[in-house]
């Protein structure tokens, strides 16, 4: 656990306990005993309050994928409706002081508010508040999980042109605590001001002798000082602020309604009673379930409005369950991959080094339109050393001795064969030469199997790393670990890039408290790509590594991933750059949420970064082609597959049958249902009109 969140979770356990004396009911004491025996008495109440507070993290996983793999973003409609407002509020009123206070305030005050205090109706034994504050916060959160999903909000710092998000970047310790617990995305509606607004509202509608007035009135302050701080801290909308109040309205409306069927079921005394029962007598507890089970049936056997309606409920969660599930299930395994090595791509072909045949290893291609179809292709022996190169319809491969080209069009024909000593790395440049980097060097072949000059290392100086992009060659020499140098096919000279890995002292200094050594001075290069606008590059500083993106125009510069977590795996293609990562700076000795690597997406052209993936399972190697994403993946069983994913998320044939039988359904549940409606009131007035 975090030291800052640790921090904040003892301070909202101290201040929930030092507000006890002043928002207790005036007839009621507070004695030790009394922790113990509310545990007994509210034991479920409890629960649920822990269950909606730990769930987020799941829920949160959710969202990043939809979001990654729909691009469901409404930021922008916000935006265009509300413009700067939010921006006015930050810059009027920032300074140092009200920052940090408010950053705290923003984390604590919600934890006391929202999940601390409501112990306080369960200790004092406020059985009908406690009933009706529980079932509150759960309806909150449970209208709120479908905005979370399709609409996506993202936080005003990272939107509105010249605000900061001062709550996220108080110290990089938070930073980093947000960056992992929150996606960034889900501002509508505010919980921050749906929980404590939906309290608020359900104390004014149930508290008719006055006993709750202080926690009343402390709530309501709470809400009004949050709504300012939220807006303050570049994290919401103010139309979030009026979801939230939405949001808390009609769950304060649900659960006054079905508090009473509900709790009388779930009710712990009620509970205990049946499960005494059950041991006692249990034919008895049969025949009361028996008889329930054939109550139900026959209610539903001649439903009225309540039962369609709780149909039409059951059928819209359903479809959304499977609809979410197939949003966050896009990815396909490679066929006939069983132990892949290396992975390489090209719009529109998957080339895996597959290390699983008795034979050695064996090139597996694929057609990216039907992954789970091999195509056969002509290949040397090949070891899982071999390298390999795959450029539009154009394949090279080697081994220890020969070179192949072979056109995947016409997979069993040889363009090219020659003979190579063993190869570090081939590389397809161009439409027409080969590149093999060997330790005497890097040399180039035309496909008539002529060597031919391009850019080189200077005789004096070796190649410890090269990367080609169309006519041009990115190498990084031993004498300058931390510069790339490009050169041109036809053109003589090179162009030198010194690319810098250094970050502002206070994510340097978390590393080193980590007893993380940095060395800036000696950084080096270890994987890069390019194109003709940008180069993306990992650098090791020791400590960590990091993706620097450099636009080759301007010769402007960032750390795109988090400049304290391992960072690998560079891919730039199509306006996305793609990478991996850990979230954690020591994955090893972390928690098992955050050992594994996550694939990363930078929109080049919003320069928003979101997570591709959010699991409990290692992805790397990501690659991102015109219509699809392509990473490695560890499964749960420890067997690893090349996961491939449509860019644009698609919904699968039995999806699409299911929500399109789902929408018709609901349609005549509907009807149904406001027919029923009609002649139930009919009925309650003519037994109204009678009455009188």
């Amino acid at each position: 656990m975090e030291g800052v969140y640790l921090t904040w979770l003892i301070s909202a356990l101290a201040i929930g306990l030092l507000l006890m004396p002043l928002v207790k009911p005036p007839w009621t004491k507070i004695t030790l005993s009394g922790f113990v025996d509310f545990l007994r008495r509210y034991w479920l109440h409890i629960g649920m309050v822990l269950i909606i507070y730990n769930s987020k993290d799941f829920l949160d996983e959710i969202d990043r994928v939809i979001m990654a793999n729909t691009g469901l973003d409404m930021t922008p409609w916000i935006y265009a409706i509300e413009g700067d407002m939010s921006l006015w509020v930050q810059q009027t009123f920032e300074s140092e002081w009200l920052t940090i206070f408010l950053t705290h305030f923003y984390v604590v005050g919600f934890m006391v508010i929202c999940y601390v205090s409501i112990f306080y109706f369960a200790y004092f034994d406020d059985r009908w508040m406690a009933d009706r504050i529980c079932l509150t916060i759960f309806f909150v959160y449970f209208l709120a999980i479908p905005f979370y999903l399709f609409f996506n909000v993202r936080v005003t710092g990272d939107h509105i042109p010249g605000m900061e998000t001062l709550g996220y970047d108080l110290t990089t310790e938070i930073t980093n605590w947000f960056t992992r617990i929150d996606p960034f995305t889900n501002g509508m509606p505010s919980l921050h001001i749906g929980f404590p607004f939906a309290v608020w509202l359900c104390l004014l509608r149930n508290d008719e002798d006055g006993r709750w007035l202080v926690y009343r009135r402390l709530v309501f302050a709470y809400t009004i000082l949050t709504a300012f701080c939220i807006l303050y801290l570049g994290i919401h909308w103010i139309l979030d602020i009026i979801g939230g109040m939405v949001v808390a309205a009609i769950a304060v409306y649900l659960a006054d309604r079905y508090s009473g069927p509900l709790w009388n079921i779930f009710d712990e005394r009620t509970i205990n009673a049946r499960l005494v029962t059950v041991l006692t007598n249990p034919k008895h507890a049969f025949s009361i379930v028996k008889e329930s089970t054939k109550k139900l049936a026959s209610n539903f056997s001649r439903p009225t409005s309540k039962e369609t309606g709780a149909i039409l409920t059951a059928v819209i969660i359903i479809v959304a369950g499977i609809i979410t599930w197939d949003l966050t299930h896009q990815s396909l395994p490679a066929g006939g991959v069983d132990t892949p090595v290396d992975v390489a791509a090209a719009d529109g072909w998957l080339v895996t080094l597959d290390n699983s045949s008795d034979m050695g290893a064996l090139l597996v291609v694929h057609d990216l339109s039907d992954v789970q179809e091999e195509i056969e292709v002509r290949q040397p022996i090949l070891d899982s050393n071999s390298s390999f190169s795959v450029r539009d319809d154009i394949l090279a491969m080697a081994n220890s001795t020969k070179l192949f080209i072979v056109d995947l069009e016409k997979p069993f024909e040889t363009i090219l064969e020659i003979d190579v000593n063993n190869p570090i790395e081939v590389s397809l440049v161009s439409n027409s030469i080969v590149a093999v980097f060997d330790l005497s060097g890097l040399t180039y072949w035309n496909y008539d199997g002529v060597e031919v000059d391009g850019p080189n290392a200077p005789i004096d100086d070796t190649i410890i790393l090269f990367e080609s992009s169309e006519d041009e060659v990115a190498m990084v020499f031993a004498s300058q670990p931390s510069t790339v140098h490009i050169g041109l096919f036809g053109a003589e000279g090179l162009i030198s890039i010194p690319i810098n890995a250094s970050v502002e002292e206070s994510a340097e200094q978390e590393l080193i408290s980590a007893e993380r050594n940095i060395d800036i001075e000696n950084a080096s290069i270890i994987d890069l790509d390019f194109n003709i606008g940008k180069m993306a590059a990992t650098i090791d500083v020791n400590a960590t590594t990091r993706i620097v993106l450099m636009d080759r125009t301007t010769g402007d510069s960032q750390i795109v991933s988090n400049p304290i977590f391992a960072a690998q795996d560079p891919y730039l293609d199509h306006g996305v750059l793609m990478w991996s990562s850990y979230q954690h700076i020591d994955p090893v000795n972390a928690s098992s949420k955050v050992q594994d690597r996550e694939i990363y997406i930078l929109n080049l052209t919003s320069n928003i970064v979101d997570p591709l993936t959010a699991d409990n399972v290692d992805q790397w190697s990501p690659m991102v082609l015109e219509e699809h994403y392509v990473y490695c993946q560890k499964n749960a069983d420890g067997s690893i597959s090349v996961e491939v994913q449509e860019r644009e998320a698609t919904l699968k044939p039995y999806t699409s049958s299911i929500l399109q039988f789902g929408v018709v359904l609901s349609v005549v549940l509907v009807f149904i249902n406001l027919t029923q409606r009609q002649f139930e009131s009919r009925k309650s007035i003519s037994h109204h009109d009678s009455e009188l």
